[in-house]
């Protein structure tokens, strides 16, 4: 089990995410648009400098959602390795079998 307060964090910072994902989508837009003029274009990339860094989607970690481990993490289940292997053992994951050959 992952330490709760790591757990946390990483919700915040989904939280943080979300609340500045307009503001951050506009100002990336203008920063970008060629036909606005170079200072415009700066103006807006010191703006996205000044918000805050774990509002950036990129410093989302994922983890798995039973235990919270961060490693070795499947996208497709949600869950760390150790999990998937152990629901799968147990027949919890639909379609999921143990290979054999």
């Amino acid at each position: 089990m992952a330490k709760l307060s790591s757990i946390n964090k990483n919700e915040r910072r989904k939280q943080l995410v979300k609340q500045y994902a307009p503001k951050l989508a506009k100002l990336k837009a203008m920063a970008n648009d060629k036909s606005l003029d170079e200072t415009d274009r700066l103006i807006a990339r010191l703006k996205m400098a000044e918000l805050p860094r774990n509002a950036n989607p990129t410093r989302i970690r994922n983890r798995c959602e039973l235990t919270g481990r961060s490693r070795a993490y499947y996208r497709k289940f949600r869950l760390s390795r150790i999990m998937l292997r152990d629901l799968a053992n147990k027949g919890l994951i639909p379609g999921v079998t143990k290979s054999s050959w």
